[in-house]
């Protein structure tokens, strides 16, 4: 059974940290693109981070650019996404996703809505960055 299962999202102070994991199981992640993604109330799904493991490709949003480092771990089969200064607009829930089809880290966090029906995604995590 194909799984992803985020944590590490909690409620942190601006300029505080997060680091969030999303374990998978079921399957590979290092033979996917995988990438994290954020949705506040209102607010259309967002890409923040991509990965192609393969060869190291990643992406990130402007908005968090210099921020937020995506990382795998390949024993764990484990995605990261570690989160500094972090800021009030980054609140929101963390889903981490992953995919084969798609052919760029640009196009798996840009594009959503091209390839999100076929992705595996996990339940999200909540992040809140208030004083």
């Amino acid at each position: 059974q194909v799984q992803l299962v985020e944590s590490g999202g909690g409620l942190v102070q601006p300029g505080g940290s997060l680091r969030l994991s999303c374990a998978a199981s079921g399957f590979t992640l290092d033979d996917n693109y995988i990438g994290w993604f954020r949705q506040a109330p209102g607010e259309e799904r967002e890409g923040v981070s991509c990965l192609r493991p393969s060869n190291g490709d990643t992406y990130y949003s402007d908005s968090v650019k210099g921020r937020f480092t995506i990382s795998r771990d390949s024993a764990k089969n484990t995605v990261y996404l570690q989160m500094d200064s972090l800021k009030p607009e980054d609140s929101g829930i963390y889903y981490c996703a992953a995919d084969l089809g798609i052919t760029t880290v640009e196009a798996m966090c840009i594009m959503i809505k091209a390839w999100a029906h076929l992705g595996s995604w996990g339940q999200g995590t909540q992040v809140t960055v208030s004083s």
